[in-house]
């Protein structure tokens, strides 16, 4: 799926595709030390289990926040935005709901400055009208690796420092974002891809992010419960 620049609401998936393929992420590089940090770069869950967030820790920072009734809003800044450069200012909540002024409102203090916003209701997204000759939103950027399957395949395949001679590397991450999607997680599946990445790991001695350690337990279960969690 291709993203424009700046983005349009029919770019992006639908809300509850689009939290499946994050969470698999985020359920991917889970890190019970991680979890302990305030203030932390990767994928993760927030507190409540309400919102998932991305920071790449350098440029690009995200939140995807659910609301009742199947709605959602997406919303952070990437680098390769224009939107707080552009004059006069783009006002991002013009014609959103209340519910979405609240929802970003209530994450600013957390977040930092705002720059893209995107809300999900009634089966759709949308956004506020931009100037025609805005450049860029920053959602390709940001939201590119999540745009597709293959797009959320690859991405976790990177993370991990794969490459195309890692033998069933692919493919078990395919599965895992498969899983994810189709809502058909399970204990075993989720074993299944962290025992591959294990095996490749150790095999083709890729020390990230450190040297492996087979997952304990809790790991699984912590993984199991996030790529679940709809």
């Amino acid at each position: 799926m291709t993203i424009h620049r700046p983005g349009r609401p029919e770019d992006l998936p639908e809300a509850g595709l689009l939290w499946a393929r994050w969470a698999a992420l985020a359920a991917a590089t889970w890190n019970a030390e991680e979890e302990k940090e305030r203030f932390r770069f990767g994928y993760w869950l927030g507190e409540g289990g309400g919102d998932l967030h991305y920071d790449d820790g350098s440029c690009s920072r995200w939140v995807l926040a659910r609301a009742d009734g199947g709605r959602a809003v997406l919303f952070g800044q990437d680098d390769a935005g224009r939107v707080t450069r552009y004059e006069p200012p783009v006002d991002l909540l013009a014609g959103a709901p209340g519910w979405v002024h609240d929802e970003v409102r209530h994450d600013l203090p957390e977040r930092g400055r705002v720059e893209c916003v995107y809300w999900f209701e009634d089966g759709s997204w949308h956004r506020a009208p931009y100037p025609d000759d805005l450049q860029d939103d920053g959602l390709d950027c940001g939201m590119g690796h999540l745009a597709s399957r293959d797009d959320t395949v690859g991405a976790i395949f990177e993370l991990f420092g794969f490459d195309h001679d890692c033998e069933g590397a692919l493919e078990a991450c395919e599965r895992f974002v498969e899983h994810a999607e189709r809502g058909t997680v399970t204990g075993e599946s989720v074993r299944s891809f962290a025992d591959a990445v294990f095996r490749i790991q150790t095999e083709y001695e890729l020390l990230w992010p450190k040297a492996p350690i087979p997952r304990p337990e809790t790991d699984l279960a912590a993984m199991t419960a996030l790529a679940r969690r709809r």
